[in-house]
């Protein structure tokens, strides 16, 4: 078919040798790629031009990016790798090189499934989506290619009994406000739903996952977990920085109510000192999703470059490059043309954990930790139903535990904790919960273990008949394999750190196995 050796053994690389399919589906996908035009990245500013070209990927050379599973990638395929990465999520390439082309080759690929998702929802009045019209290749070999791309992807569904009707069961469509079954401003959205009776507690479950995942993972989550749909909200309307998560619960939904005092909802209130350096121009009222990378000392720098040298507003090239930086790397103004990154005790806050909770491990750590963690108002709003049922308190099995998101939100609710098994693989973030259980005073039994395959069948009844049962069972899976913003595995729940769901899902059906046995 014309593919050159280079662009074959590539293919082959990634996919196997056994595997003819992916590696046909590849080699079309890259020859549409290649036979486009080179796309460059324009700003109509001199802090944008031939001094800044070389320094463009600083901003991850020089990030503090903490997750083992977050590489950077060779700038000279990022384009192909995000397209490749939104293919395989369900997008067209069409979708993927507009998103790309109106956001910027830098964009992470969660800003372009937002992209792409907004202009889905509005495409009738977004005149610069027109998801309606077919593409306009430059070329006739640009359109046999994508054409011979299209043909050969709904051949491999046909093939693979994966019909439309069957793509349609595999996309869970995000609400858009994703506001859940209710928030504390709007509380009555839904209070009753008909749960599966294989899904009805005691135990009461809830496991939190990323909601802008590959295509299926959502609903193979949701199959796993007794056909439970999941509840997907947007932090956002609990603090001042978006995180949206969906969560598979089994919780009533009735009688919910916000952890008080309310913390701040919108950047100024959560950092009233930035207000005096504010520019008018940036508009942000929110921060966006908190991770575990920040920006480079380098970007701040060469933002603060770009706009020093205006008396007033800087013209509007400049601010959209700037105002694209801030968003990305959730920078706020701390002095005159000075843009800084947010500290491990600012994240601290946002994300609803007691000050200091994190101090005492390394500023690595603190990140990386962090960023993988609950963002405690929002959970601690669906928990609140638990007040009245557990009174005395509540045996928790916490799987994947992180630095103690869901026993901070059951502790803050008022809910006694009377024994805590925590699964946590991390010996830091370990010493962070038991720190934490220590500082507070807790009058119940923390049993704290390293590995999730030390739950087994006998070990889960030696606790139940310990205590008596287990009440609730929290998890939430690292989301390495899930975000849209790690570029380097996007694997779904079969990578490396999302397969622990499968864990999460064993577990709790043990518990619920051994519980119905011995009542």
């Amino acid at each position: 078919m014309g593919f050159s050796g280079k662009m074959v053994a590539k293919a082959i690389q990634e996919h196997g040798e056994e595997n003819t399919d992916s590696i046909l589906e590849t080699l079309l996908t890259y020859s549409a790629l290649e036979s486009s035009p080179q796309e460059q990245q324009q700003v109509d500013c001199n802090h944008c031009s031939s001094d800044n070209e070389e320094s463009f990927l600083d901003d991850f050379s020089d990030m503090d990016s903490f997750s083992d599973n977050e590489e950077i990638i060779n700038p000279t395929s990022e384009k192909e790798k995000k397209i490749l990465s939104l293919v395989n999520m369900g997008y067209t390439v069409e979708e993927a090189s507009i998103a790309i082309e109106r956001c910027g080759l830098d964009s992470t690929v969660v800003e372009l499934t937002d992209f792409i998702f907004a202009a889905q929802t509005a495409k009738a009045e977004d005149v610069n989506f027109p998801l309606e019209e077919k593409p306009r290749p430059n070329h006739a070999y640009k359109k046999r290619k994508l054409l011979e791309y299209e043909m050969l992807k709904k051949k491999r569904q046909m093939r693979l009994g994966n019909q439309t009707t069957g793509e349609d069961d595999e996309t869970v469509h995000l609400p858009n406000p994703m506001v859940g079954f209710g928030i504390p401003s709007e509380p009555c959205l839904k209070t009753q739903r008909n749960l599966p009776e294989g899904a009805r507690g005691p135990p009461y479950f809830y496991y939190e996952n990323v909601a802008l995942a590959p295509k299926g993972v959502w609903t193979t989550i949701s199959r796993f977990l007794y056909d439970v749909q999941p509840e997907f909200v947007d932090s956002k309307y609990f603090c001042a920085a978006a995180r949206k998560r969906g969560y598979v619960h089994n919780l009533p939904l009735d009688n919910r109510f916000p952890l008080i005092p309310l913390p701040p909802n919108t950047i100024h209130e959560a950092f009233p000192l930035t207000r005096k350096w504010w520019p008018s121009w940036d508009t942000r009222t929110k921060l966006n999703c908190l991770q575990t990378c920040i920006a480079s000392a380098k970007l701040t720098e060469r933002i603060r470059k770009a706009i020093e040298d205006y008396d007033g507003e800087p013209p509007l090239g400049v601010q959209k490059y700037v105002l694209d930086e801030c968003r990305k790397w959730n920078l706020v103004w701390v002095g005159r043309n000075k843009v800084a990154p947010l500290e491990p005790d600012e994240v601290e806050m946002l994300l609803g954990f007691p000050k200091n909770h994190t101090r005492g491990i390394s500023r690595t750590d603190r990140y990386k930790s962090l960023g993988n963690s609950f963002q405690v108002d929002t959970v601690a709003y669906h928990l609140s139903v638990l007040r009245e049922m557990f009174p005395n308190g509540i045996n928790l099995l916490s799987l994947f535990s992180g630095i103690g998101g869901a026993e901070i939100a059951l502790h803050r609710l008022g809910i006694p904790l009377k024994n805590v098994v925590s699964v946590e693989k991390s010996a830091v973030n370990r010493s962070v919960v038991r720190s934490w259980w220590e500082q507070t005073n807790q009058r119940g039994n923390l049993y704290d273990l390293d590995d999730v395959q030390q739950l087994n069948g006998d070990s889960l009844e030696h606790y139940m008949n310990l205590f008596g049962g287990f009440d609730l069972v929290v998890g939430g899976s690292p989301c390495n394999n899930l975000a849209g913003s790690n570029r380097h595995h996007r694997d779904g729940l079969e990578g490396k750190e999302s397969s622990l769901f499968y864990d999460y899902f064993r577990i709790l059906d043990l518990v619920k196995c051994i519980m119905s046995k011995n009542n």
